[in-house]
């Protein structure tokens, strides 16, 4: 697959409680904003909010099944966190080619990732190693 700017891909996911949860237990963040209710709710949000890691994930899905696909390396990314992303929200991730350099073989992506409400939640970049 040659990459082209302008080149994007996308993928949708509704976070549930199991998301949040798997994720907790498999990085070990047990920040109780994510995982307890009553908690969470003493918080300037209100309620339980997904790991941002957890949303930026989504982008890592991206990269490494759709575009480029199978075989991508992170070189690097960066995330900034725009707005909470609440258990049950529904978040699109997007990755577009804005630069490539062939002779190495080295992408580097716009990433954004929205809400069902077409909120801002996460933009970054994202520098790879395509296969």
């Amino acid at each position: 697959m040659e990459l082209k700017i302008g080149d994007t891909a996308t993928r949708t996911k509704t976070i549930t409680h199991e998301d949040v949860v798997m994720f907790a237990q498999a990085t070990g963040d047990m920040n109780p904003v994510h995982l307890d209710d009553d908690y969470a709710a003493t918080t300037r949000f209100g309620r339980r909010i997904a790991h941002g890691m957890l949303t930026g994930s989504i982008l890592s899905a991206i990269l490494g099944n759709d575009l480029p696909g199978p075989g991508t390396i992170y070189l690097g990314q960066d995330f900034k966190f725009k707005a909470p992303v609440y258990v049950g929200d529904t978040v699109t991730a997007t990755v577009e080619v804005v630069k490539y350099r062939e002779d190495k073989r080295i992408a580097t992506f716009r990433t954004n990732c929205t809400n069902q409400e077409g909120a801002l939640v996460l933009e970054g970049e994202a520098v790879v190693l395509v296969p």
